[in-house]
């Protein structure tokens, strides 16, 4: 996983937002097209995980997951978290400079960044807890129960509802819908507050703790990287703006950070008590950052033709492959590890893929292909925190149990090819859900 990044009302991630500085629509269909794209493996590959490892190849797990110890590579799936990191970052110039056009200050938009980051690292916080066990007997509820609650809330505390035709839509009926907005989100925040409080794991601990104040996490989960990762390529963008080479300069000086962490430069420092340096504020927020670095490219007239836009990419994609090649031998390619080349291949890789996108969405505008994909990634949390919600909601229902076939899980096997198709099916199945909510108005955004 996992969603989400600059504004644009996609919650998770940000869309390719309005871009008024060379005249581009008010969406980059290539990058919501990709976007989708990534959500759709993500959710594959996290459903595929649940399947008979004897039938699951190699090449279709985490490279961590077959090779231990210090074996250096990745596979397609060491590439889709990375691959979201970057589309977040790619995303940040197009909405924030569209906010910048309209006037907005600086201090409102940073103001926008830290809520934003602090909502993702909340959510996070909740689900790291929620995966580790809840009990049922410590707090009153089963784990599921709770699961569930937790997760309806952060659908509600951070919705946004909308008439169905908005452009037909009467003031009235506007009105009503925010309204149902602010109310949904009060009852969704009270919810979050709700279900952090009474949390208790089988040893007791608690997310919350007054005497001392502390908050219990073993790790921020993938919303809190995403926040992380967000709020330091928002700041680099915010401060350098179109500057490519301050932008790539900041880039290497995150790798910096890396390479300084695991020297122990900030062993023991209050910073390393409150986070990874290394890879939370160094390599995640490297490819969120390249994907500033490229995303650029629809800010400035110097790429504003698909000549030079490609060229741009294809030079991108060339600089970034070669330091992945001259900087495995130091620390390896590995997803766990966080390692500068493993950010690094990631970096190149998801730009090549945005350019053969970029080609069939708003090159040669082929529909067919682009526009299904760009519906599920116009608002990928809410497709996100569905997926992760589900298996909580069959257990409520029984499904596992279902005429005693232990039915969904039964679905995966005992081929490779069931396996895929479950997974597949799963996919589709809340990307559809996804769209039909938008569809109706309901929307996720922080």
């Amino acid at each position: 996983m996992a969603n989400s990044s600059a504004d644009n009302g996609n919650g998770a991630a940000p869309s390719g937002a309005t871009s008024s500085a060379i005249g581009m629509p008010g969406r980059v269909v290539s990058i919501d097209a990709l976007r989708g794209l990534v959500m759709f493996t993500m959710i594959f590959v996290n459903d595929l995980a649940g399947a008979d490892k004897s039938i699951t190849p190699d090449w279709m797990v985490h490279f961590s997951d077959r090779h231990k110890g210090n074996v250096s590579g990745m596979t397609f799936v060491d590439i889709v978290f990375p691959a979201f990191l970057f589309i977040v970052g790619m995303s940040i110039p197009i909405a924030l400079s569209g906010r910048l056009a309209k006037g907005e200050p600086v201090w409102k938009l940073l103001l926008h960044v830290v809520v934003r980051t602090v909502s993702l690292l909340a959510i996070g916080i909740l689900m790291v807890n929620g995966e580790g066990h809840p009990s049922g007997k410590e707090m009153g509820i089963s784990a599921n129960t709770w699961t569930v609650l937790m997760f309806t809330s952060v659908l509600l505390a951070f919705c946004s509802l909308s008439p169905p035709n908005r452009a037909t839509a009467g003031e009235t009926t506007k009105r009503v819908c925010r309204g149902l907005t602010v109310l949904l989100r009060a009852v969704g925040l009270a919810g979050l507050a709700w279900a952090a409080w009474v949390f208790r794991n089988g040893k007791g601990t608690r997310i919350i703790s007054l005497e001392p104040f502390s908050i219990h996490t073993s790790w921020y989960g993938i919303l809190g990287l995403i926040g992380w990762a967000y709020l330091m390529a928002a700041l680099v963008f915010l401060i350098f703006r179109t500057n490519r080479t301050a932008i790539l300069g900041c880039v290497g000086l995150m790798i910096c950070l890396f390479a300084a962490d695991k020297k122990g430069l900030f062993e023991g420092t209050w910073l390393s008590h409150i986070l990874g340096v290394g890879d939370m504020l160094g390599s995640h927020p490297s490819i969120a950052t390249a994907g500033v670095l490229l995303g650029t490219i629809f800010l400035t007239p110097q790429t504003s033709t698909t000549a030079s836009r490609s060229r741009f990419t294809l030079l991108f994609f060339a600089g970034f492959a070669a330091a992945a090649i001259l900087l495995t031998k130091q620390w390896g390619i590995s997803k766990n590890g966080a390692t500068p080349a493993w950010c690094l291949w990631s970096s190149a890789i998801t730009a090549a893929l945005w350019l053969g996108f970029y080609f069939i969405a708003d090159v040669w505008q082929l529909k067919f292909i682009s526009k299904p994909l760009a519906i599920a990634g116009e608002n990928v949390l809410l497709a996100y925190i569905l997926s992760e919600m589900m298996e909580s909601v069959f257990n409520l229902i029984h499904w596992h149990d279902w005429q005693l076939s232990d039915g969904y899980g039964r679905l995966a096997g005992p081929y490779l090819a069931d396996a895929i198709g479950r997974s597949v099916g799963c996919a589709i199945f809340i990307l559809c859900i996804t769209a039909l909510l938008n569809r109706v108005g309901f929307r996720l955004k922080l």
